[in-house]
């Protein structure tokens, strides 16, 4: 395949363009390059340009998927401190990012204390959905009820809880920061038994699951949507320190200790 050279006749272009095959059309000329230079075949030079298309719609695709989401703050599990709280079990946290709950239609739990890396932990696993091809929404418990709300004041419920059965993966974050307003407790009684063994879902809760009907001013619609819920759901128990006040307390020991390289005349001290 000797014959290939790095430059590309307008037409190509054009048609590629006409066919949106971008990904191809970015790479040709490198590959026509790398085809004359190795003295690729045919079928390996078009195995190529076909992995650089499907290598872009990929990314694309992710992209989207990515944007529709929502999630509040961009995590993953390469950043994540496994260190700093023991009592999160790594090797379990990566097998539950190989999708396979999703797959199998199955629900998880996380409870623990603020700052311990719960939504850290569920937006990392929607993000690793992303990449699986799934589709994920993910929601604050707060940015549900109102979303219900809202769309009840203006054309029905119907529709958006359209939007919360239609993604392969929902992560409803941050139960029990306050309690909820009115109704909060059949809206998410609803979306749990919609999805109940047909897609997945992740809740974060703060909260032990006994403050649940507090939380939500509905003591029945608590103990319906745990019922469900758990029956099939990974309930993962997270203790130790919160990760934000141990970011806090560095900052307050890194300010002290610029605080004493500073020159002392004239300060008071109280």
């Amino acid at each position: 395949m000797t014959s290939m050279t790095g430059s590309i006749r307008e037409s190509t272009r054009t048609a590629l363009r006409r066919l949106r095959l971008s990904g191809m059309s970015e790479t040709l000329e490198t590959r026509l390059a790398e085809a004359a230079g190795n003295r690729l075949g045919h079928e390996e030079f078009l195995e190529l340009i076909l992995q650089d298309e499907l290598a872009i719609r990929r990314d694309r695709q992710v992209g989207r998927r990515t944007k529709a989401a929502q999630f509040r703050d961009r995590r993953s599990l390469a950043d994540f401190d496994w260190t700093f709280n023991t009592s999160v079990k790594r090797r379990q946290i990566e097998e539950l990012a190989t999708c396979r709950f999703v797959r199998e239609g199955g629900d998880i739990l996380l409870l623990g204390p603020p700052g311990t890396g719960k939504s850290h932990i569920a937006q990392a696993l929607g993000a690793h959905a992303i990449r699986a091809g799934f589709d994920v929404l993910y929601r604050s418990v707060f940015d549900l009820v109102r979303d219900f709300l809202h769309d009840e004041a203006v054309v029905g419920s119907e529709k958006i809880l359209a939007k919360y059965l239609r993604p392969e993966l929902l992560i409803i974050d941050d139960m029990g920061m306050k309690q909820l307003p009115k109704r909060s407790g059949e809206y998410l009684f609803e979306i749990v038994l919609r999805r109940h063994e047909r897609r997945s879902t992740l809740m974060t809760s703060n909260r032990p699951l006994t403050d649940w009907g507090k939380l939500l001013g509905d003591v029945p619609s608590a103990t319906a949507i745990l019922d469900r819920f758990l029956h099939r759901a990974t309930l993962i128990e997270i203790t130790g320190r919160s990760y934000r006040l141990k970011d806090r307390a560095a900052e307050v020991a890194k300010a002290d200790e610029t605080c004493g390289d500073t020159p002392t005349a004239g300060r008071k001290r109280s």
